[in-house]
């Protein structure tokens, strides 16, 4: 997801390669990165930090507080201005970001569609983040598709919804495809079919911004073939097992969250 906003950022021209500083382990990715991008490349996250206006912290959640701890001379180095922090760190609270960095911290949850530019993020503020903080995070997001913002208390819906959703999705394609097949449909075309139907859809939803409950019954004519279709599905219990996917998503997030936060407390 990293290199997915790192890609993005410069080829939009949000950032200029000059302007980033990527810190990565990795003496491999380091040369690719550098290679691929034209950014300037360390190993030494305290030199970002130290320097950068706005530090991206996109590692794994189980590396928080060891980073954290390399980040403390942050904490305490003179600036101007403190920089602002936008984590991607799934299940990390505002309150453990805030409690390692008394800083402007914006927390956001991405799906996994950003990485090819069609994302939505949500973002949600710390207590010392302030309307330009919210703006240079809804830019840097905006690279990888659309931004909302949302209180902290719902970024457990956020992830049972579209954090979760792609997963969803792929089945109901696969789903489609393989109806297609039962159907009698070569693969390559069911799998086509299912692919473009999706994609047009929403976007037929986006631009005319009819309600989808109006584009059913659009396509629905009595006695139709949809109907007979749209009647197999609720038999099936459809549109009552993507409510219960994404509460049950919605429900795990929140319990993970929770077992992180009680990690770092035992610690």
């Amino acid at each position: 997801m990293g290199e997915a906003l790192l890609s993005r950022l410069i080829a939009q021209e949000i950032y200029q390669a000059a302007e980033v500083v990527v810190s990565e382990k990795s003496e491999q990715r380091q040369s690719f990165l550098k290679q691929q991008y034209g950014v300037e490349v360390t190993a030494d996250n305290q030199f970002v930090a130290l320097n950068a206006p706005v530090l991206l912290l996109a590692v794994k959640p189980q590396a928080f507080a060891e980073i954290a701890q390399e980040l403390v001379p942050m904490r305490t180095t003179a600036r101007e201005s403190p920089p602002l922090i936008i984590s991607i760190l799934a299940g990390v609270t505002l309150q453990q970001l805030e409690s390692a960095f008394p800083i402007p911290v914006v927390r956001a949850m991405p799906n996994t569609p950003a990485t090819v530019g069609a994302g939505i993020t949500a973002i949600s503020l710390g207590s010392y983040a302030q309307n330009i903080h919210a703006e240079t995070a809804k830019q840097l997001f905006s690279a990888v598709g659309e931004v909302v913002e949302v209180p902290e208390t719902l970024m457990d819906a956020v992830t049972g919804l579209s954090g979760s959703g792609p997963a969803y999705v792929a089945l109901m394609v696969e789903a489609l495809s393989d109806g297609g097949v039962a159907a009698g449909l070569p693969r390559a075309i069911a799998t086509q079919l299912a692919l473009q139907t999706i994609r047009g859809t929403v976007q037929l939803l986006q631009e005319t911004k009819i309600h989808p409950a109006e584009l059913k019954d659009r396509v629905t004519s009595p006695g139709g073939t949809t109907i007979a279709g749209v009647t197999a599905l609720e038999d099936g219990g459809f549109r009552a097992a993507l409510i219960k996917a994404v509460a049950a998503a919605a429900k795990r997030s929140q319990e993970l969250g929770i077992s992180r936060i009680q990690k770092v407390d035992h610690r």
